[in-house]
C-alpha cells in the first residue's frame, strides 16, 4: 500500500513528466501494482553485482550512485525526485555496475517489482508500455549525460587541461 493517493500520484506524475498520459482512473488502477519503500540515508538499496528485480520512482529525496575498484569507492551520480531508477538491470536482467545507496536524508521510492510488471503486461498493457516508454526517455537521458561527460572529459585531457 502507498501513502499517496490516487489524485497526488496523478499530480506528481504531471508534475515531474512521468505517465504523464495516463488518466486519474488509470493511476488509481496502477496504485495496487505499486509498494512505497523507503530508505534511511547511507543505506543501501541495491549492490553491483546484483541483477534488478524492481524499478522506481523517487518520491522524496535523493540516491547516490558509487563505482569500487575493490579497494577505493567513488561517487558517480545522483537521482532525486521525479526521476525512475533501476530500469536498465530491471529490463536487462545483467548485474548492476553500480552501488545505489540513499542520501543523508534518505529516500523514498515507489517501486514496481518484476512480478508485479509482468501482471500489469497483460492486466493494464497501457500502461506497462508507458512505463516501458518512461524506462526508455530516463536511459536516453542518462547515454546523452554520459556523452556531454565523456565530451568534456575529452576536451580537457586533449585540450585545455593537457600539461
Amino acid at each position: 500500500m502507498i501513502s499517496m493517493s490516487a489524485k497526488e500520484l496523478f499530480e506528481f506524475f504531471q508534475e515531474h513528466s512521468i505517465c504523464e498520459s495516463l488518466t486519474k482512473d488509470e493511476v488509481e488502477r496502477l496504485i495496487p501494482y505499486l509498494q512505497e519503500k523507503e530508505y534511511q540515508g547511507g543505506e543501501v538499496i541495491s549492490d553491483a553485482g546484483e541483477v534488478g528485480e524492481a524499478l522506481g520512482f523517487v518520491i522524496q529525496g535523493k540516491v547516490q550512485f558509487t563505482s569500487s575498484d575493490g579497494q577505493d569507492t567513488a561517487p558517480v551520480g545522483k537521482q532525486g525526485v521525479g526521476t525512475l531508477i533501476g530500469e536498465m538491470s530491471f529490463f536487462d536482467r545483467k548485474p548492476r555496475n553500480l552501488r545505489m545507496e540513499a542520501c543523508k536524508k534518505g529516500v523514498k521510492f515507489l517501486i514496481l517489482t518484476r512480478p508485479m510488471y509482468d501482471r500489469l503486461k497483460v492486466e493494464e498493457p497501457f500502461m506497462a508500455v508507458n512505463i516501458l516508454e518512461n524506462a526508455i526517455v530516463s536511459l536516453d537521458t542518462l547515454v546523452r549525460h554520459m556523452g556531454d561527460d565523456i565530451s568534456a572529459l575529452n576536451h580537457y585531457m586533449h585540450g585545455f587541461g593537457k600539461h
